[in-house]
């Protein structure tokens, strides 16, 4: 049997940049190696690719696989893997030591939705392997939002708030910029504008709460939120607020 002891992975990468997809095999023989690229829906094979590792000096987005086979002629194929290129990154959005972390290249934008009307919010980063994502809504985790695009077909007014993606690979972790989504009528009546004036200025008390969160499930426990939470406490005393301070 062949078993591959290494797949290649899958990597987002500016146009330009040059990388290596690898992939390893053990067998009782000795192995041969073949990439493929993807044509359209068949399966091409890279002229001259016939080593381990595959150079790839990125143009665009391209599928790769590799064949790997013995002297007996049994064959297995690699994971197909995504190479996806961003042809629009500027070259000052790479850190100068860049060793694969996620780089944030397109942030969400705010925007204002009409109950009923579709949502989508989209994101991308580079990275090696390619970032995975994840988005959050008021700070909670969205289950099923996993991609690179946030699309939610009929909105509520309750899917109003603040939307933020994570990408993240093996070399750590990015945030996008947090955005305010506001799902309802553009403006106000006027009779409820001016009561809602009315209120703010009746509004005297100020009321601030505090939460310094320190431990973390799937996270290096912090070093500075319980200072934060004791100068940010003083600070607001005294600007006139009512402080309540909590920790973890």
């Amino acid at each position: 049997a062949i078993v591959i002891t290494e797949q290649p992975v899958s990597v987002s990468v500016p146009v330009g940049y040059s990388f290596t997809l690898r992939c390893r095999a053990e067998a009782r023989t000795s192995l041969q190696y073949q990439w493929f690229c993807q044509c359209q829906s068949a399966r091409c094979q890279i002229p001259g690719a016939t080593k381990q590792d595959l150079p790839i000096t990125a143009q665009q987005t391209q599928l790769y696989t590799c064949r790997i086979n013995d002297l007996y002629r049994n064959a297995v194929f690699s994971d197909w893997v995504k190479v996806e290129v961003h042809p629009c990154v500027a070259r000052g959005l790479i850190p100068q030591l860049w060793q694969g972390e996620p780089v944030i290249v397109l942030n969400p934008t705010e925007q204002k939705v009409e109950v009923g009307k579709p949502l989508q919010l989209q994101c991308a980063a580079i990275g090696v392997p390619a970032p995975r994502y994840q988005w959050y809504w008021n700070g909670n985790l969205l289950e099923h939002q996993k991609k690179k695009k946030l699309w939610i077909n009929h909105t509520r007014i309750s899917d109003s708030g603040t939307y933020l993606c994570c990408a993240s690979n093996s070399h750590g972790e990015h945030w996008t910029n947090a955005v305010d989504i506001h799902v309802g009528s553009e403006t106000l009546p006027p009779a409820e504008h001016l009561q809602l004036c009315h209120l703010f200025l009746l509004a005297t008390g100020k009321i601030a709460l505090l939460v310094g969160n320190n431990r973390y499930q799937h996270h290096p426990n912090l070093m500075a939120p319980v200072t934060d939470v004791f100068e940010l406490s003083l600070l607001l005393k005294q600007l006139g607020f009512q402080v309540v301070s909590l920790l973890d």
